[in-house]
């Protein structure tokens, strides 16, 4: 599928419904709202936020890179609707936000998902992320699986 990954605002409306769509889709894998550690991601700390639009200008993906230090960010709600899976719309998302923080001077990247997402952990590890001990925020908590790339 061919999409167009752009920077938009943190609060702009379509933003705003699919990370609204990934927080629902959370809630039904985990049973509950309450599986985020640490402090939910804002305008004020995602330095980067990226949303990838089809051919028609539909949103139908969207990432961040939340600010860890001079050189490291966490990937946050990286997110793609159902439908469009398995497209490349998941690589496209990862390799801009990647090219963004390389642009920026950062070295490193990491993320946190979680035991119930299973498609999300094979996704990262096929795209060259590797487990890492649970970091920040993370660190002790059993439904988190965290992971980091050294960028080059």
């Amino acid at each position: 599928m061919r999409v167009t990954v752009k920077s938009e605002s943190w609060d702009g409306v379509d933003g705003a419904r699919l990370r609204a769509a990934q927080r629902a889709e959370l809630d039904a894998r985990y049973g509950n709202d309450d599986h985020e550690p640490g402090v939910p991601p804002t305008a004020h700390d995602v330095g980067v936020f990226l949303v990838a639009r089809d051919a028609h200008g539909a949103a139908v993906g969207c990432g961040g890179l939340r600010l860890l230090g001079p050189d490291s960010a966490e990937i946050k709600r990286m997110y793609v609707e159902p439908a469009v899976r398995g497209t490349g719309v998941a690589v496209a998302i990862l390799r801009a936000l990647e090219h963004e923080a390389r642009r920026r001077g950062m070295t490193k990247l990491l993320l946190e998902t979680g035991t119930a997402q299973p498609d999300a952990m094979r996704f990262y590890e096929r795209e060259g992320y590797h487990r890492i001990d649970n970091f920040g925020p993370y660190a002790g908590e059993p439904l988190s699986v965290c992971y980091a790339r050294e960028l080059r």
